[in-house]
């Protein structure tokens, strides 16, 4: 088949894709954000640069932009090429049988006139993180969340409380499973990483902080902690601005990585030197981080929106939940109840190696992977 698919430049697009690398499919990317070329295996035809001005720079475009986006998302299409536009272009020239988007409000969004305009091409949409559970709380996404899922033919995610949101909001396609949204993880890769429990001495802290982020909570509840902490160091890493000044104005004695600090390796390896990972946060779907810190041996402190963590962190078991992200009391308690208990972390560990190899394993999501398309080619 022609295969065109359509992401924002990110990791977990470039793991995806190269689990299709050298398969019989003819593999297309349409860099629908115009970030730039992925860095991945060379047998993906990359559609770049497609973005054209019908009309030149207004000052104080960028700002309208910002300050009225709907407003702005009218007289758009008479400024700049639209995507719906880019990829009518690209559908006439290489005529896939499938398209394939991940996340919906940047990827999925742009494309639906187009979309519906070729009802018989067959349409995957990938759920990603915030998609559907959090954007569904606002009318304005909610019609067009509707308006997609009408259209969507095939529906993965990355957890199953999202398949549950999606039928609510009227999907009536097929539903292909949950796989983690960068597919799966070569644990051999990283075996070297992860140091036996008795030798780890890091907290490690997610440091997210904006709009569904609650990196702050957990370094207020560290604070709360510092007798039972002080033998550990405290690595904060992902940290956006407002967690940073926070350390530094509280002159807190953490090592702090900024957003862009480390790369997917070195937080694996991080991850390997840690006994325990916080992460926390108002909506997400499966968030990755859960699932690198179960693969690399680290007890996982995670926020539960919508019980979607709960569907591989058995609370007590192979981690504990963070029910309320707001609640800082909450946050210290769990943390203090997984230093406390040795013996938990070491049976989460072995629990944890289970399901890494069961669930996570790079082989087991990567046939997971091409079955999809192979099912979808057998029923075109």
């Amino acid at each position: 088949m022609k295969i065109l698919l359509i992401s924002i430049k990110s990791i977990h697009a470039i793991r995806w894709i190269e689990n299709l690398e050298g398969s019989e499919h003819d593999l297309y990317w349409y860099d629908i954000l115009g970030r730039g070329k992925l860095q991945t295996i060379g047998t993906v035809k990359q559609i770049l640069n497609t973005s054209k001005r019908k009309f030149p720079y207004i000052k104080g475009e960028f700002l309208l932009s910002k300050k009225m986006p709907g407003f702005y998302s009218l007289i758009s299409p008479y400024l700049t090429t639209t995507e719906n536009e880019v990829l009518e272009k690209i559908i006439r020239e290489i005529n896939p049988d499938v398209i394939h988007s991940f996340e919906m409000q940047s990827c999925s969004y742009p494309i639906i006139k187009t979309m519906n305009k070729f009802p018989k091409i067959k349409w995957i949409y990938s759920c990603w993180g915030n998609d559907l559970y959090y954007f569904q709380n606002f009318k304005r996404h909610k019609n067009k969340i509707k308006q997609i899922l009408k259209r969507v033919n095939y529906l993965h995610a990355d957890c199953y409380r999202d398949y549950k949101i999606a039928k609510e909001l009227g999907f009536e396609g097929d539903f292909l499973g949950v796989i983690p949204t960068g597919a799966g993880y070569k644990l051999d890769d990283f075996i070297f990483f992860k140091l036996p429990l008795a030798q780890r001495k890091v907290i490690l802290v997610k440091g997210y902080q904006n709009l569904f982020g609650r990196g702050i909570n957990i370094i207020k509840a560290l604070e709360k902690l510092k007798a039972k902490t002080k033998e550990f160091e405290i690595i904060i890493f992902g940290a956006h601005a407002g967690v940073q000044n926070y350390i530094s104005e509280n002159s807190l004695e953490f090592t702090v990585y900024g957003r862009h600090d480390l790369s997917h390796p070195q937080i694996m390896e991080l991850m390997g030197k840690s006994l325990i990972y916080i992460g926390n946060n108002i909506s997400d779907g499966m968030a990755n981080t859960i699932l690198e810190a179960i693969i690399m041996g680290a007890f996982p402190i995670q926020s539960n929106p919508g019980n979607a963590s709960a569907e591989i962190i058995e609370d007590g078991v192979n981690g504990l939940l963070i029910e309320d992200p707001e609640n800082i009391d909450l946050i210290s308690g769990l943390i203090n109840k997984a230093i406390e208990n040795q013996e938990m972390m070491k049976k989460a560990y072995m629990v944890n190696e289970k399901i890494a190899r069961e669930k996570l394993e790079y082989r087991v999501n990567q046939q997971k992977i091409l079955n999809i398309y192979r099912d979808l080619q057998a029923n075109l």
